[in-house]
């Protein structure tokens, strides 16, 4: 095999051809683990990713090995194909097609033993789970219930806040960001169950679960599935959704997710309604204890300056910046001022949110307590040192 092209080649030729399933299965495994040396070379000078047009080659070579896995002993060559298609292209769109081979292999029981990797490419081929093709696809429950709780039957890292233990892997906190926006979907929402989020509502009680989440939510937005979680509608049935499963610490994450990512435009009144509705009633109905961890959440500094948030909101430029800010006091400024200004304007939205919560839940926003809150979060620049005064600044924000 003297090209990756030419493997993706002879899989499709040997598949396609007349030989019997023994001989085309023991001929394909041959060329699948060439390919394996290509991309994960033991030397990995640079990464190959795989192009949108070698996945159905690795996708009929899964299925074929499915008939083989209880008369071989591992490894098998279908981990290697698994692993190649953990590095699909982003935006890939073959739910119809992966989905019988991810129920399979998301099993515990699965012979390939590789639900961590699965539930990687469960991830990375969201987009295809909201294809217009998956509306005709009778199979839908199979996948969530093979996908199950992304947290069991893989090794953990520990986790501790507080004083608390829980578990945490990078793999099932991917899976939660798809099952959230499952959530959001008509065509996904009944198919959930509690179940599906027993150990995500664990780690969501945490301070340092909800950071992980939504960090995770925010990559998926900006890497994977640019319309996650966009809209104020979707927003509010991802809530309305897992408050009817019982599943409260995942709700208030979502409500998180709205008021401290930038993700709804400020100067929308319309949809900031939509969300301060939905807000307002969860925490009445639930308890407005819990207001305390988003209040945290929005004048939270550190976790503004995140490179994945900024990331996500570079991207959302064209609509609108967290904030509208106007600096009053005009000077020239250095070019790495003219940088760090965003993160200036993030950290003003947050005052800013600050004072509508209070509003909403009708406190006074001068209040001392407030007052503390504000002059705690720190408006230096970062890098440079350099600092801005509210004198300086006129901001417009809802």
């Amino acid at each position: 095999m003297r090209s990756r092209e030419e493997g993706f080649i002879w899989i499709t030729e040997i598949l396609n051809s007349g030989y019997s399933e023994d001989e085309r299965y023991l001929m394909a495994s041959k060329v699948v683990q060439l390919l394996g040396n290509h991309f994960f070379p033991e030397v990995l000078v640079r990464l190959h990713y795989l192009q949108p047009a070698e996945v159905p080659p690795l996708l009929d070579f899964l299925s074929l090995c499915e008939k083989f896995y209880a008369t071989e002993s591992p490894p098998h060559p279908g981990s290697i194909a698994l692993r190649i298609l953990s590095i699909a292209p982003e935006y890939a769109d073959f739910g119809p097609t992966i989905l019988p081979v991810l129920s399979s292999t998301l099993l515990p029981t699965h012979p390939l033993q590789s639900r961590s990797l699965a539930l990687g490419v469960f991830h990375r081929f969201m987009p295809g789970w909201f294809s217009s093709q998956m509306e005709n696809i009778p199979s839908c429950n199979e996948l969530l219930q093979a996908v199950g709780d992304p947290f069991q039957f893989i090794p953990n890292l520990p986790l501790q806040d507080g004083g608390s233990s829980g578990t945490v892997n990078d793999e099932s906190v991917k899976a939660v960001a798809v099952l959230i926006e499952f959530a959001s979907s008509d065509l996904w929402r009944n198919h959930l169950s509690r179940s599906n989020f027993t150990s995500c509502e664990k780690l969501m009680s945490m301070e340092e679960g909800r950071r992980i989440a939504l960090g995770c939510m925010l990559d998926t937005a900006t890497r994977t599935w640019p319309a996650y979680l966009r809209t104020p509608a979707k927003i509010t049935a991802a809530v309305r959704r897992l408050e009817e499963l019982q599943c409260l610490s995942t709700a208030e994450v979502v409500i998180l997710w709205a008021w401290t990512t930038g993700v709804i435009d400020a100067a929308n009144h319309d949809d900031w309604r939509l969300i301060e509705r939905a807000t307002l009633k969860f925490y009445q109905t639930h308890g407005m204890g819990r207001l305390a961890t988003l209040k945290h959440h929005i004048i939270d500094t550190d976790w503004t300056i995140e490179d994945i948030h900024l990331e996500f909101l570079l991207e959302r430029i064209a609509t609108g910046y967290p904030c509208r800010v106007e600096r009053v006091r005009r000077r020239p400024m250095t070019a790495e001022e003219e940088e760090e200004n965003y993160v200036i304007d993030l950290r003003i939205s947050q005052i800013c949110q600050s004072r509508k919560l209070y509003r909403l839940f009708e406190h006074d926003p001068t209040t001392r307590t407030v007052a503390v809150e504000v002059d705690e979060m720190d408006l230096s620049s970062g890098s440079s040192g350099a600092s801005v005064s509210f004198m300086d600044l006129a901001c417009d924000y809802p």
